[in-house]
């Protein structure tokens, strides 16, 4: 059997920790959660929020749930630092509910990698605000990734 291999791989610089989590954005905007779960170990585990997962197939099902009430999804992803096989990382996305109340989620993550460049750890802590349409600041087509143009957190202050 050939392992698996997603590039960029450990031990990371801040140059291919950055390649990494824009390759992650980029997965996470497709709103494809087979894509998405295929950068984890088989048996990676996760903690989001309150939620413990393991394995990619919870994953698929995880993010299937997710993507079923969390509409019009875009997520921006920006890293924190890195060192050795682990990347930080800061994020925030903007969606909205059935009912049409548009939400921005802010949170951190902690990514663990092997040695082929998979994810065998992900611990997210996440919190979600209420925002008026007007408020909201990341517009591009989608579910796609976010155009190289579209500024990134930093450039919004928070």
């Amino acid at each position: 059997m050939t392992e698996e291999v997603r590039p960029p791989l450990p031990p990371f610089t801040l140059e291919t920790a950055t390649e990494k989590v824009r390759l992650a954005e980029d997965a996470w905007n497709s709103r494809d959660p087979v894509r998405v779960a295929r950068a984890y170990t088989p048996d990676s585990v996760w903690r989001n929020r309150t939620e413990f997962l393991q394995g990619r197939e919870a994953i698929e099902a995880f993010l299937t749930r997710k993507w079923e009430r969390e509409h019009d999804y875009r997520l921006i992803k920006e890293v924190w630092g890195c060192r050795e096989n682990r990347i930080a990382v800061r994020f925030a996305y903007e969606w909205h509910d059935d009912s049409g109340q548009w939400y921005r989620s802010y949170g951190n993550e902690n990514w663990e990698f092997d040695e082929h460049g998979l994810m065998r750890r992900r611990i997210a802590s996440i919190n979600d605000a209420p925002i008026a349409p007007g408020e909201r600041k990341f517009f591009w087509d989608a579910p796609g990734p976010r155009p190289l143009d579209h500024p990134g957190l930093s450039a919004f202050g928070f």
